[in-house]
């Protein structure tokens, strides 16, 4: 089972603390769990267990948690749990730094050495994604990682928004996924996490060419996503905003059997197709649907569309 969700709701208000702290010290780290809203704790767990990676959405209203040495010396499974705060507030303390941290940041803690953390909301309840894999699986200098330890990094531009859209769109579709996935989705996100922090360290030289070749296929599947409506998107404007050549970004695709521009044409292809399904957006026209997605020419959008689908625009319409 690729995933597990848990709520606290499900026993009374008395009883809800003391469920979370055993499910939560079960399923990720052994640690000292405090809380001043322990009289009625609604909190939420879902968790995707992957091949060697274990991702993590929490919800919850308030929560302090200590690793001492002590518990390390009873069970060290010797992992990162690196931490992308959705929303809310916090503060952590590892190695000497104590830093403060908000929605946007990831902070990273080594189960192997003492650290304190802290969520407020600010405001509603804190909701966190959490990454949890072994030291090991990050090919990143262990020396160098200890400067990461409890010290925010940014999530919110470049990669590091790749990674933030990446990480929440992946906990909140957890159930979507197969067996089959979770090779894939596993790798990507050690990948993504390499990227990010060995930029942080100055140190993705480190990384070998493979994971840095996914890393940026990432990055520029992203950037064209988010760029779909421009009509002006295209390989040159993908490879300028990248640094490379358009050469090298057609060696990017090619090795996963495609083309940049077949790759646009196809995510605007599934914008408009999702557009004409949307029962709300019945009032817009078809030529709106494909303008809002790119398509600047009626008639190139038509044939593209029955080329995908066997059909043209109005006819998938108007058969749903």
């Amino acid at each position: 089972m690729l995933v597990r969700e848990f709520g606290t709701e499900a026993v009374p208000a008395a009883e809800r603390w003391d469920l979370w702290h055993e499910v939560a010290v079960r399923t990720h780290l052994p640690t000292l769990l405090r809380s001043e809203r322990r009289d009625d704790f609604r909190a939420t767990m879902r968790l995707l267990s992957l091949p060697d990676v274990q991702i993590s959405l929490l919800d919850f209203p308030q929560m302090e948690t200590v690793r001492t040495p002590r518990l390390i010396r009873r069970s060290d499974p010797e992992v990162y749990q690196i931490q992308c705060l959705v929303r809310g507030e916090g503060g952590a303390a590892q190695d000497g730094h104590e830093e403060t941290f908000r929605a946007g940041d990831l902070v990273l803690v080594d189960s192997s050495r003492p650290y304190e953390a802290r969520h407020r909301p600010a405001p509603g309840p804190v909701s966190a994604v959490i990454v949890t894999l072994p030291r090991a699986l990050l090919p990143l200098p262990p020396s160098a990682m200890r400067r990461l330890s409890a010290v925010p990094v940014p999530l919110r531009q470049g990669l590091g928004g790749v990674l933030y859209r990446w990480l929440t769109d992946l906990a909140a579709r957890a159930g979507e996924f197969t067996g089959a996935d979770a090779p894939a989705l596993a790798r990507t996100t050690t990948d993504l996490l390499a990227s990010v922090l060995g930029r942080c360290l100055e140190a993705e030289d480190t990384l070998d060419p493979e994971s840095r070749r996914r890393a940026l296929h990432l990055r520029v599947r992203d950037f064209i996503e988010r760029r779909l409506g421009d009509p002006s998107l295209s390989p040159a404007m993908v490879a300028a905003a990248h640094g490379i050549s358009v050469r090298h970004l057609h060696q990017v695709f090619a090795e996963e059997g495609q083309t940049p521009a077949a790759w646009i044409r196809h995510r605007r292809l599934e914008r408009c197709r999702r557009d004409l399904a949307d029962l709300g957006l019945r009032s817009r026209s078809i030529q709106s649907v494909a303008a809002r997605w790119g398509f600047t020419d009626p008639a190139t959008f038509s044939r593209a569309f029955r080329r995908a689908y066997g059909m043209t625009p109005k006819d998938y319409r108007h058969s749903l």
